[in-house]
């Protein structure tokens, strides 16, 4: 039996820890034995886990260790002392695979797996041009998994391509709401005028999500379409004062009544079933897990021809994928969704019937457990 080491740092919970919440559920004891070390062990993240019957343990750092940057001397120095005492701490606790699954854990933990000779899953979630990606993980990660073929690392001289493997997140393809209470609770949150047919966006508000084009696209579709009397919902958290920028962005354009922050809201498929369509106008996304959970849910999408999304979605069959940057795009996208009650069924009914075709947490735990597999048998040759 191999335990699996998973390190998460920070406190900020996101897809990747929904992703691997999933996996851990459904690994193999008999095969792996998984140990979650959280760098807040009293956070949300603790909490996030303990939700879903997960046990954790603190990670043998403070978490005053971790942030330093290794580009300067000084940041070099850090990440060499921490990674020693970390690559100390696995050996003592026999860790066979340090699962990685963000940027963060990436960095802190990828040298300390080296020393350690224990092997390293890299889980790649991010862009294809992200720096430790292209220059860290060729020379660490004995095999790399990424979320989609847009965001897997290009062949090169100095690659990981070789050591790559394509591998869609897990999702609960069993998740079921009932769309009639949860619209009722959302309309509940809606103030009088601010409208009755729910577009959502879903996702932290950043800048590659584009939550300013949601507003612009908003704002189009109610000047081209009043009679449908849309409401842009937003649910996510809004990092670096987005929240102020869509609040203006939404005034400029004349629809601050109709675009309504409604912050992080759980469980996110409940809110997703709540809404009439789901738009992503998100850029160069590796690989959007709100836009599967609105396919499982039955919520019609309307995403953006970019990154991920194109590996999702087949066009006019289980959504509608429209050019990027294009907020007048997006809005017809909607409108046609919102207007033609046969199109959004089906689309709804074949995104449903597909999503939970391709992406199962059973299914995707398997894949994962056979790149374990490989690594053990590579590393014992």
């Amino acid at each position: 039996m191999t335990t699996v080491c998973f390190p998460f740092v920070g406190d900020l919970i996101g897809g990747s820890h929904v992703s691997a919440a999933g996996l851990i559920r459904r690994l193999d004891r008999a095969r792996y034995t998984p140990l979650v070390l959280l760098q807040h062990p009293n956070g949300a993240m603790a909490r996030f886990f303990a939700e879903a019957g997960i046990a954790t343990e603190p990670a043998p750092l403070s978490p005053e260790m971790v942030h330093g940057r290794a580009v300067s001397p000084a940041g070099a120095a850090r990440l060499v002392a921490t990674s020693l005492r970390l690559r100390d701490y696995l050996r003592a606790r026999g860790i066979g695979i340090v699962h990685s699954n963000d940027g963060r854990s990436h960095a802190t933990w990828g040298l300390a797996a080296k020393l350690a000779r224990a092997r390293l899953l890299w889980h790649h979630r991010g862009a294809p041009d992200a720096m430790g990606l292209r220059m860290v993980a060729p020379l660490l990660a004995d095999r790399v998994v990424s979320v989609s073929a847009f965001s897997a690392p290009k062949p090169g001289r100095y690659s990981a391509a070789a050591r790559t493997r394509v591998i869609r997140s897990p999702f609960d393809h069993h998740m079921q709401h009932d769309r009639a209470e949860a619209r009722a609770a959302l309309a509940a949150l809606i103030p009088p005028g601010g409208g009755t047919r729910y577009v959502a966006y879903a996702g932290v508000m950043i800048e590659r999500k584009r939550p300013l084009l949601f507003v612009d696209a908003i704002a189009a579709l109610h000047a081209r379409r009043p009679e449908l009397d849309v409401a842009g919902v937003m649910f996510g958290e809004a990092l670096d004062g987005m929240d102020e920028q869509v609040r203006a962005r939404a005034a400029a354009a004349g629809v601050a009544d109709r675009i309504h922050l409604l912050g992080h809201r759980t469980p996110g498929g409940y809110w997703l079933a709540a809404s009439d369509v789901l738009m992503v106008p998100a850029v160069d996304e590796p690989f959007g897990r709100t836009l599967v959970e609105a396919m499982l849910v039955g919520t019609p999408v309307v995403a953006t021809r970019s990154g991920g999304n194109v590996e999702a979605i087949a066009h006019e069959r289980t959504g509608l994928l429209v050019a990027a940057e294009d907020a007048d795009a997006l809005a017809d996208g909607c409108a046609r969704v919102l207007g033609e009650p046969a199109l959004a069924a089906r689309i709804a009914r074949d995104a449903a019937t597909d999503a939970r075709a391709r992406f199962g947490e059973q299914a995707h735990a398997d894949a994962i457990m056979a790149v374990y597999d490989e690594m053990l048998a590579a590393g014992a040759r």
